[in-house]
């Protein structure tokens, strides 16, 4: 079996590129892709997605005759059309119509490059080159699937910087106040507890407890005199993080950060939500607030230097309050990523 390879003009080192293409990433909301050949990019691999027979297609967006992308063509009930030469494919990217010759059997070498996709959460999920001897899991959310729990997938939402710099700003605990006051947090409310993250199997996981408040900054809601809240994140290296909030009254929040590398400068982050409170709110009210708050840190994370993440810990200053950033690089470093992460 060939080695897979990064695609032309790739961003990143290619043994970064192929740890990476070994894992599970999400390239689209579930809602947004049916009949119609729809477009994304996964570690610069331009990417067709279309649903055929109530299952996703994902392929390399190419025509397999001339090189020609899918997503500027149309579909039919038996799949999507190439505008070329009207060649079309259907399940699993096979080609089932060559119009100018109708009679003539299809080639193998007709069918798209096809890759696993599984959906959960309500996103897509596309593993480019998976191992079959050592095969990546998917992510898991908390209370996603428990009775009572509210599903929302939010709008994806785009930042001009590397995946792994958007992740560990999701896992930092100490701008809160100093980038998140208009949204959740109290500008005067700045010390960091400490917490100590564990090591698991897919990351880490840690819980971290404190008085900020996760309620909105305007809103009429606020938890009891000296109520502490418990934040706890589960890291799933390399992009993918999950928050749980515990609120007052046993109510919870789940938020799920998963940091899509488009590219080694361009991330597209999904982020699915459950709750089991505020269930009357429109989703859409939902969807702008978890906007707000994604682009209070898009000026940190789109002006970082280094853009890469380095994983030598001495290229950066570290405070106490750094642990889970400092857990994250460790993490990655022990998986093998070098190059790309490195200044």
């Amino acid at each position: 079996m060939n080695q897979p390879a990064p695609p032309a003009h790739c961003t990143f080192e290619p043994d970064d590129w192929l740890r990476l293409a070994r894992c599970w990433h999400p390239v689209a909301r579930v809602c947004d892709v049916g009949p119609a050949p729809t477009k994304a990019v996964l570690l610069d691999e331009q990417l067709v997605l279309y649903r055929i027979n109530g299952q996703i297609v994902a392929a390399k967006d190419v025509c397999p005759h001339r090189g020609v992308p899918l997503t500027l063509g149309f579909h039919d009930e038996h799949g999507i059309i190439c505008p070329y030469h009207g060649l079309r494919f259907g399940e699993e990217g096979r080609c089932n119509r060559i119009p100018s010759s109708p009679n003539q059997p299809v080639p193998a070498k007709l069918n798209l490059t096809a890759f696993p996709v599984e959906e959960r959460f309500g996103l897509v999920w596309v593993c480019l080159a998976p191992d079959a001897e050592r095969p990546a899991a998917l992510p898991t959310m908390p209370h996603w699937q428990d009775a009572g729990f509210q599903q929302i997938t939010c709008p994806p939402f785009d930042v001009a910087g590397f995946a792994g710099r958007q992740v560990e700003g999701f896992l930092d605990v100490a701008h809160f106040a100093w980038v998140h006051s208009e949204t959740f947090a109290d500008p005067d409310n700045q010390e960091v507890p400490p917490y100590s993250p564990i090591e698991t199997e897919y990351g880490f996981a840690v819980d971290y407890w404190s008085s900020v408040s996760n309620f909105a900054a305007n809103s009429e809601q606020q938890a009891p005199e000296g109520f502490q809240w418990l934040r706890h994140f589960e890291m799933h290296l390399p992009f993918t993080a999950t928050l749980t909030v515990h609120f007052p009254d046993a109510a919870r929040l789940v938020i799920m950060n998963a940091a899509s590398p488009v590219s080694a400068r361009k991330t597209r982050m999904f982020a699915p939500i459950a709750r089991n409170f505020d269930l009357h709110i429109p989703v859409e009210e939902v969807h702008a607030f978890n906007h707000r708050v994604f682009e209070e840190d898009r000026l940190m994370v789109e002006t970082q230097m280094p853009e890469r993440l380095p994983l030598d810990l001495t290229l950066e200053a570290h405070i106490p309050a750094d642990r889970s950033s400092i857990a994250y690089r460790r993490g990655l470093k022990k998986r093998g990523y070098g190059d790309f992460f490195l200044v």
